[in-house]
């Protein structure tokens, strides 16, 4: 007797239908066809001690699994319940009348227990999008697929109670979610703020700017100073997640497994922070069946690599494309597949290998050439696409011990929103741009037209601070974005000047 039950498999960020097929005949053996890797192989040895513990039997006559198409690859566990149901359907142990209306999904243990599998999010777009009834998974996932409106999620502890449901003998209520309360009612929670940190207010400024035009930016200064503490408060003020922002950044950490079990929609703008001994893969995704990096992890958020200097520079090389492309591809013999990776990178450095060039009280103990070298470690490429280079000084006691409450990160938040409401506005006719920071050299000799005084002041600049020719673009699509949070239209002689002086890194005489 034929079985038929629905699944899917994982490519990317989305998921394709696999159709899991199950017949018992004459002959010996289980055959398990349909390109499976490993994990899936060893399915047949999980689902027949789950049939056995469940008190039914696992035929002996030759029982053939397929997964179609069999040319695309299944990988992982979650396969094993979609396997079980079919085998006890075709082996007439219970007649799963309701099997071909749901999609099915779920990893099994040895007694018969369902554990929770990775890449929910995607596989229920799939089944809502080929119209099933429903999706059967295990009830831990059903918080997170009950975020697709339109399917009833059904989520089941045991293979028993996926078998009472499909025979009509369970009632199972699906678990149903407000996407949208879910989605308002965490959108402005932030665990750190802006208030928190005293001084440093030209540091918040930086960033405040940085927000708002969507730049990446680069803070270099000595250990202790408050880089990584103001890094990690950014988040708390970039704009609000749109809802479809949010599904998309929920799926690629669906599709990761970083969700965590019962998790729902991600409302928050992420906040990624890998160590420097981090792999090219880790980075910016890959592995035999590719999987998102922190790259695409920081997707519509913020990405934020400490000590940049110390990262290898083949991992950093490789940000190259997503920086400008916003998007990484990772192309295979056979496939090529491509994930989001739309973030503000934010690195931070010491100035020098001890960590004290340029500090106002503590002396320098690096031999000569050691800062340029230090420096040399990052290309110029890379810095080509960092827009604000910040120096960071440390704070000192009268500030640090000062009681007076500095400015929330909800004030600096409305700020920022206004000018990317301008922004927005500005680039409506031009799909793909969203933010000043997107520009290209061509948008920006219109967007951003200089005064003469203001040509004169940035010819001034590049000479006498010996600014290399790389700056000039940077230098107006910051001044432009400072325009905005001013509200003003034209570049003025005071936003280009502040503009100027987030250039540290391109002075030729820095670090000599």
């Amino acid at each position: 007797m034929l079985a038929k039950t629905y699944g899917a498999a994982i490519f990317g960020v989305n998921a394709t239908m696999v159709t899991i097929e199950v017949t018992v005949g004459q002959g010996n053996n289980t055959y398990l066809v349909g390109l499976p890797d490993s994990a899936v192989k060893e399915s047949v040895q999980r689902v027949e001690a789950a049939i056995k513990y469940q008190d039914y039997f696992y035929p002996r006559n030759k029982t053939v699994i397929n997964l179609a198409p069999a040319d695309v690859r299944k990988e992982g566990s979650a396969y094993d319940l979609p396997i079980a149901l079919c085998i006890i359907h075709s082996s007439e142990q219970a007649n799963l009348k309701k099997l071909e209306e749901f999609m099915i999904m779920g990893e099994l243990s040895l007694d018969g227990k369902l554990r929770p599998i990775k890449g929910v999010l995607p596989i229920a777009i799939e089944a809502r999008k080929n119209k099933f009834k429903g999706f059967i998974l295990p009830k831990e996932n059903a918080s997170e697929a009950s975020i697709v409106n339109n399917l009833d999620v059904i989520g089941v502890t045991t293979l028993q109670e996926a078998v009472d449901f499909l025979k009509g003998t369970l009632e199972v209520e699906p678990t149903i979610s407000d996407t949208r309360d879910i989605f308002l009612s965490t959108l402005n929670e932030y665990e750190t703020d802006f208030a928190d940190v005293q001084g440093q207010e030209n540091i918040k400024r930086s960033l405040e700017i940085a927000a708002a035009g969507g730049h990446n930016v680069i803070m270099i200064g000595p250990p202790g100073a408050g880089k990584t503490m103001l890094a990690k408060r950014l988040p708390s003020i970039l704009p609000p997640l749109s809802l479809q922002e949010a599904l998309e950044t929920t799926k690629i950490h669906s599709v990761a497994g970083k969700l965590g079990t019962k998790a729902t929609l991600i409302a928050r703008r992420p906040y990624r922070n890998p160590h420097h001994t981090i792999s090219d893969a880790a980075l910016v995704g890959g592995g035999g069946m590719p999987q998102p990096g922190e790259i695409s992890l920081a997707h519509n958020g913020v990405l934020f690599l400490d000590e940049l200097p110390e990262f290898k520079r083949s991992a950093l090389e490789v940000m190259r494309q997503p920086l400008e492309e916003r998007t990484v591809s990772i192309s295979r013999a056979r496939w090529a597949v491509e994930f989001p990776a739309n973030f503000m990178l934010i690195a931070s450095m010491n100035p020098c290998p001890c960590g004290y060039y340029n500090h106002p009280e503590k002396e320098c103990s690096c031999p000569p050439g050691s800062v340029g070298k230090y420096l040399s470690k990052i290309s110029g490429p890379l810095l080509d696409r960092i827009d604000l280079h910040v120096e960071v000084t440390p704070v000192n006691f009268d500030q640090l011990s000062s009681t007076r409450k500095s400015e929330p990160s909800a004030q600096i938040r409305e700020r920022v929103i206004k000018a990317r409401d301008i922004q927005t506005e500005r680039f409506k006719d031009n799909p793909g741009i969203y933010c000043n920071a997107m520009m290209s050299s061509e948008m920006v000799r219109q967007v951003c037209a200089l005064s003469e005084a203001g040509k004169m002041l940035l010819k001034t600049a590049m000479n006498k601070l010996q600014l290399s020719a790389r700056a000039f673009d940077r230098i107006l699509r910051v001044s432009r974005t400072i325009a905005d949070l001013a509200g003003s239209e034209e570049i003025k002689i005071e936003h280009l000047a502040e503009a100027i002086q987030y250039r540290s890194l391109d002075r030729e005489n820095w670090g000599s």
